[in-house]
């Protein structure tokens, strides 16, 4: 006897805070097989649709630094600190071989110590 197939669908998070680091993809781009469809992007404030009443979010979005409004939820999955930070936790900053440390634990350890000052994004409003 077989058994139907079953897939499991990854539960959407409804609810983000600001500054929450999202993934989002643009469903209609998506779906017509055009590019720049998906980029990571920073919540930058929550609002009330005034048409449908549902809870939409202004991004920033991280590569351009530009300001994308009015995002359906539906679209986006929350990017753990957890996961983002993974690498530098586990990166082995003592021994003899340094050129172990991921890419990603030598780019935050450059930055800790720099000197600059970091570019603030464009606002939404």
């Amino acid at each position: 006897m077989t058994q139907p197939l079953h897939t499991q669908a990854v539960p959407s998070q409804t609810v983000y805070a600001e500054g929450d680091f999202v993934l989002y993809r643009d469903a209609k781009r998506f779906w017509l097989g055009e590019s720049d469809h998906t980029f990571v992007g920073r919540v930058h404030q929550a609002w009330q649709h005034g048409g449908t009443g549902k809870a939409v979010y202004d991004l920033i979005e991280l590569s351009s630094n530009s300001c994308v409004t009015g995002i359906d939820p539906d679209y986006m999955r929350l990017l753990p600190p957890a996961d983002a930070m993974a690498d530098i936790d586990t990166a082995p900053l003592t021994g003899p071989d340094t050129g172990a440390m991921t890419p990603a634990a030598v780019a935050w350890i450059r930055q800790h110590f720099a000197q600059g000052v970091p570019v603030l994004p464009v606002p939404c409003d």
